[in-house]
């Protein structure tokens, strides 16, 4: 509500003035304010109708649809916002002259339907402003009915400052009045961004820079003042994206420097050119310094399904003991198993596969049946077989009548599980079992009995952990290397060319006649102009009679 009320009050104020200005050169000059006051209600219904059609396109598009929508709603609103601080700060010293110059030529016409369109135009700039600004703040507040009901609010105060000014019934400090909202809105704006950039990933227009940065949930617990603050009236997420903190920080820090910066700190006119350039030059060394180092100090993880670094891979059994190693080739994704002296290679390319998700990670699991070569002995005592079964004796063979020993006949029944991210390993099991068919050393028929596989093995779980880790940061550097290689680089070359664009025009205007007294229309008046920058305050008789 906050947002919308001071965007309300910001904008239907300059929309006030304009028409104060213009009804006291009116007055003045005897001339009926009807025309005047219809351009101003064509202006306020077109605002209204902009607003609302923006408003309802938005909300009949399809979810990924209206997510787009709403980034370039809030990209607009941001420009509107920035151009009007910037629009107020360099032209409120000329404004009046301008308007009362506009008014007296529509006069001098003649003509009714001139004075209603320079009022209509007037307050159509101001209107359509504040309607996507408020479109924007809108979409972005946590309660619309409270949005509408402060950008009312606004609306209402602005009015009736307005008109208190045009009477004589108040006093207000214009240059205070505008720096003091200039720096709130810069802060709504610098939301806007970061509401935009969200919504664009969200449409799938930006997909670079979502790495987390801090977790502001501590500071403003859903349904509190202290969130209504900063995600409804500054536009703050409680969990703001790498790209997000960027374009807040692009944006916020220029702008409050252009509104608050002193003005000693400001360059002379005769040093302006030089300062704009000498801006131009940083930041094209910022870009170039960022091309070039980013790829460089970039971390560097270490290869991905390895606990040393060296390409192999520790496995062990179902006991935990050291099995053996694997080795991946990931030109051929032959995986080699090492263990006793064995080598064993399976061929990935081969096998079955499918795409799952995998210690948090996606992950192509590859399946394919493990060859046994060794059968396992022919014959086996009953201390053989407890060992085989674990140490103990299979359920129904022991006692005097089964003394053994056994004769023995195997089947294997194992598979190969390997996880691969792209081309890293990140786990990798051999399970299954040994079934063994027993007869003779005193059973009356043949018994199967199934025994833990002697080859099973899997990584370890801490070794997968790691490697899905070093995966993570790798993929993670791999994503967002490219915001600070190639795009925030882009940015700031960008603004590099502007400021020299500027500053190269500045060179090849004259030089402006520095006016060493008041114009004559001030000299015959006695009264000199009101700057926005001037620390007085605006009478009644100074917004009735401003010439």
């Amino acid at each position: 509500m906050l947002a919308t009320l001071v965007i309300g009050l910001r904008e239907g104020l300059e929309a006030a003035l304009i028409v104060g200005m213009i009804a006291a050169f009116l007055r003045r000059n005897g001339a009926s304010l009807a025309p005047m006051w219809i351009g101003v209600g064509a202006a306020a219904v077109l605002s209204a109708v902009v607003g609302l059609v923006l408003e309802l396109v938005s909300a009949a598009l399809p979810q990924a649809q209206q997510e787009g929508m709403e980034s370039i709603i809030g990209l607009v609103a941001v420009g509107i916002v920035t151009f009007m601080i910037v629009w107020m700060a360099k032209n409120a010293r000329s404004m009046k002259s301008e308007v009362e110059s506009h008014a007296a030529n529509a006069l001098g016409g003649g003509s009714a339907l001139a004075l209603a369109s320079m009022a209509f135009l007037a307050v159509l700039r101001e209107g359509i402003e504040t309607a996507v600004f408020l479109v924007a703040a809108f979409q972005s507040s946590v309660d619309p009915m409270l949005a509408g009901a402060g950008a009312v609010l606004g609306l209402v105060l602005a009015a009736a400052a307005g008109y208190g000014l045009y009477r004589g019934g108040i006093k207000l400090n214009l240059a205070k009045f505008f720096k003091a909202t200039g720096v709130f809105l810069a802060f709504v704006a610098a939301g806007l961004v970061m509401k935009s950039l969200r919504t664009a990933h969200e449409a799938g227009w930006i997909t670079l820079g979502q790495g987390a940065t801090v977790d502001l949930s501590w500071l403003a617990p859903n349904g509190s003042w202290q969130a209504a603050l900063l995600t409804g009236v500054l536009g703050i997420p409680s969990d703001p994206r790498v790209i997000e903190v960027l374009g807040w920080l692009l944006y916020l820090l220029p702008v409050l420097y252009f509104i608050l910066a002193p003005r000693g700190w400001r360059p002379s006119p005769a040093n302006a050119q030089r300062a704009k350039f000498a801006t131009a030059g940083a930041l094209a060394g910022a870009a170039a310094v960022l091309a070039i180092a980013a790829p460089l100090l970039a971390p560097q993880p270490a290869v991905a399904g390895t606990a040393t670094g060296t390409g192999t891979t520790a496995v062990v059994d179902d006991a935990g003991k050291s099995y053996g190693t694997l080795s991946l080739d990931r030109g051929t994704l032959q995986l080699s198993l090492d263990t006793a002296g064995r080598t064993t290679t399976f061929d990935l390319a081969a096998a079955d596969h499918h795409t799952v998700g995998h210690l948090g990670t996606t992950a192509t699991e590859y399946s394919l049946p493990v060859q046994q070569t060794d059968s396992g002995p022919a014959s086996l005592d009953r201390t053989a077989l407890a060992a085989l079964n674990g140490g103990r004796l299979p359920v129904g063979i022991g006692g005097q009548n089964n003394p053994g020993p056994f004769d023995a006949a195997w089947s294997h029944d194992m598979k190969l599980t390997v996880w691969l991210a792209g081309t890293e390993l990140l786990d990798a099991a051999s399970a299954g079992s040994t079934t063994a068919t027993l007869s003779g050393g005193g059973l009356p028929t043949a018994r199967t009995v199934v025994l833990p596989s002697p080859d099973a093995w899997t990584v370890p779980a801490a070794s997968s952990a790691a490697a899905a880790q070093a995966l993570a940061l790798s993929a993670g550097v791999r994503n967002e290397l490219p915001l600070w290689h190639l795009w925030l680089p882009a940015v700031l070359a960008a603004a590099a060319l502007l400021f020299a664009a500027v500053a190269f025009r500045q060179g090849r205007r004259p030089a402006p006649h520095t006016a060493s007294a008041p114009s004559a229309s001030h000299a015959r008046s006695g009264r000199t102009p009101i700057a926005a920058s001037d620390n007085r305050s605006l009478s009644s008789q100074q917004v009735k009679d401003l010439s």
